[in-house]
């Protein structure tokens, strides 16, 4: 079974987890849940790709369809959560955020730049937003691309590691991180 990290060196581990994964399209945090909550307060989760992990700044980034759900969700209630798991590890990493969705500015711009040079790009092209029945008339062509970095400010990291001879669960956040009941 895969050894527990000791309390002192759990978080460096967790985030070099969470930046590779940004890097290996094989690692299974690549791909999180995210949950939201609607404008009638009903929980709302997908998955998205992780594109960015900063332990410095404690921020985690995906990119969307800024017509998407999840942007209004967002923006009207920016408390959110990531949900990762690895089978690998026997790990699961549930992660407090506050949401800020980004439409314009250096790091849309700079997500864009990466983005336009491969076949990804179409799904932010694209006329119809995502979810739009297809009997709804597309937009005009050449509305420009739909990006939207969702930046997520860290605000604890509830982590569980899943062993047969017990489960080790701990809360990391500002405070520093403490061992929990699992």
């Amino acid at each position: 079974m895969k050894e527990v990290p000791a309390l002192n060196q759990l978080e460096s581990r967790v985030w070099t987890e969470l930046v590779r994964a940004v890097v290996d399209r094989h690692h299974e945090w690549r791909t999180p849940v995210l949950a939201s909550v609607d404008a009638e307060g009903a929980p709302q989760a997908r998955t998205v790709v992780l594109r960015r992990a900063d332990a410095s700044t404690r921020v985690l980034e995906v990119f969307t369809d800024r017509r998407t759900p999840k942007v209004a969700q967002l923006r009207a209630e920016a408390q959110a959560m990531l949900v990762f798991w690895s089978n690998r590890l026997h790990w699961q990493l549930r992660v407090q955020a506050r949401a800020a969705v980004l439409v314009d500015g250096p790091a849309v711009a700079q997500a864009w730049a990466r983005l336009s040079q491969g076949a990804a790009a179409a799904d932010y092209l694209a006329p119809r937003a995502p979810g739009t029945p297809l009997s709804v008339e597309p937009g005009k062509a050449g509305d420009g691309h739909h990006l939207a970095v969702l930046r997520f400010e860290v605000v604890s990291l509830d982590w569980l590691a899943l062993r047969r001879e017990g489960h080790r669960r701990a809360r990391i956040d500002a405070a520093g991180a403490v061992w929990v009941e699992p």
